[in-house]
């Protein structure tokens, strides 16, 4: 299979431009290159600050096969680890847990501060010798992966060489700038995990348009219909879907969650949902928001970790179960699309497609990107 794919149609304006090419769906050279140019040199979202609530709260995490630590240190902030002993190579925490004092390798015992340094090594230097010279502590701290922390959100630089974050996201913070509010996690009920048997892309492309609500959500498009939608596209940044009809979701006796303070009411009928390249979905509507993180498990495997946020940290727990279960429903609808275009990848002469130039920009969008990103990266690394 040819490496170095063809992607100069893809680049066109989408009145003549082609989709990505099958291999970037279901071949493994094509993925790690993707991994590379796509992910690791940008800024990538991990997991949610929600996780690690607590200063000691720690999340293991496999990350395209790297093992990573998410932690909440003794100050309060995030910080992310490779979750791996600076001595043998051990996995150091396996499970989500809470620590007490130190990170302690189970296999020598060396143990690490939650700032991620090496603080003790038992025996190092023989049976009750617990230093040696030749082992420097200040040079063998765990090696920390580049993070921030943005709507809940821990992105990720994990080759340290992208812009200061708030810069390559400018883009995505401009616009939602007036939706900047305290979030609060709904908690268990309010989170859910769909495995998708496709290529990580293919979710972010369906939830960039909503050209399919009509055929895949009968349900959302009886009051959210098509001609009710409006197409957004930044570039290099993020694109996807608003909606003009936003319908507030209502228990028995007709109550509400409460409005975002600031924005909620002024935000009104609208919601805008966005595909943040490369891999975070986000929804905001008044009175609540979303965020699903989409991690690759291979070229034809992707799990979608969802969270649900609102505006106060104790809401109505019937209320947040219903929505959960809703927008869980919407999700699982797409389930079937992006497993039929994974396997429709496979068809020797399927082309990469044809968008509709009207209703289909935003994945054009995300197409374009990922197309110049990979040429960028081919002309670096081949000398071309």
């Amino acid at each position: 299979m040819d490496f170095n794919t063809d992607l100069n149609l893809v680049v066109q304006d989408i009145g003549i431009a082609k989709g990505l090419p099958n291999e970037h769906y279901i071949d493994n050279q094509i993925y790690e290159e993707e991994k590379k140019a796509l992910i690791f040199d940008k800024w990538a979202g991990l997991a949610v600050g929600s996780d690690v609530p607590k200063p000691g709260d720690a999340l293991p995490l496999t990350f395209f096969g790297m093992p990573l630590l998410v932690l909440r240190d003794q100050k309060g902030s995030i910080r992310v680890f490779i979750n791996t002993c600076r001595h043998r190579g051990m996995i150091l925490v396996e499970k989500a847990k809470h620590i007490e004092g130190a990170i302690r390798c189970p296999y020598h015992s060396w143990c690490y501060s939650t700032n991620g340094d090496l603080v003790s090594t038992p025996h190092a230097g023989g049976p009750g010798q617990n230093t040696h010279k030749d082992i420097n502590r200040d040079h063998l701290s765990l090696h920390e992966i580049r993070s921030y922390l943005w709507r809940d959100v821990v992105w990720i630089n994990v080759n340290n060489n992208a812009s200061d974050f708030r810069l390559s996201m400018k883009p995505v913070l401009d616009r939602w700038k007036d939706f900047d509010s305290p979030l609060y996690h709904g908690g268990s009920d309010s989170r859910f995990e769909l495995l998708v048997k496709g290529n990580w892309k293919l979710a972010i492309e369906n939830y960039c348009e909503s050209y399919h609500l009509p055929w895949i959500h009968p349900d959302l498009n009886s009051y959210s219909r098509l001609q009710d939608h409006y197409n957004i596209l930044e570039p290099n940044s993020f694109s996807g879907q608003g909606t003009l009809v936003y319908k507030q979701l209502s228990g028995k006796s007709n109550e509400t969650f409460p409005d975002f303070k600031g924005f909620g009411k002024a935000l009104g009928e609208n919601a805008e949902y966005l595909s943040i390249y490369p891999n975070v979905l986000m929804g905001i509507h008044r009175d609540h928001a979303f965020t699903v993180i989409i991690t690759p498990q291979g070229p034809e495997k992707t799990l979608e970790s969802a969270h649900l946020y609102y505006s106060t940290p104790n809401t109505n727990q019937t209320l947040k179960r219903k929505n959960t279960a809703q927008w869980k429903k919407i999700f699982e609808e797409d389930i079937f699309v992006v497993e039929g275009m994974q396997i429709g990848r496979h068809a020797k002469f399927f082309d990469g497609g044809k968008f509709s130039p009207i209703m289909e920009g935003p994945t054009h969008c995300f197409h374009r990107w990922v197309a110049h990103n990979i040429i960028e990266h081919r002309q670096k690394h081949n000398g071309k």
